[in-house]
């Protein structure tokens, strides 16, 4: 099952409405605010790459007062 690390950058004063959306995703098992150059962490699983595509490209980077997102993958 393919997982990511998703590095968030948040407009600021979205930080909360953000956070809200992102842990209502089903493919998202954790997501948390954090301090330093990104604003959020998200980590994704999904039952395939182009499901871990989908809910990164459609679902996280589309959401009001996301500025900017880095992907990372999960190496087995």
């Amino acid at each position: 099952m393919p997982v990511s690390y998703v590095l968030i950058n948040i407009e600021p004063g979205s930080e909360e409405e953000v956070l809200k959306e992102v842990r209502k995703l089903p493919n998202v098992k954790e997501c948390n605010r954090m301090y330093g150059i990104y604003d959020m962490i998200a980590k994704v699983e999904a039952d395939s790459m182009d499901g871990l595509k989908e809910v990164i490209t459609w679902k996280i980077r589309r959401l009001p007062g996301v500025r900017s997102t880095v992907t990372t993958i999960v190496i087995e």
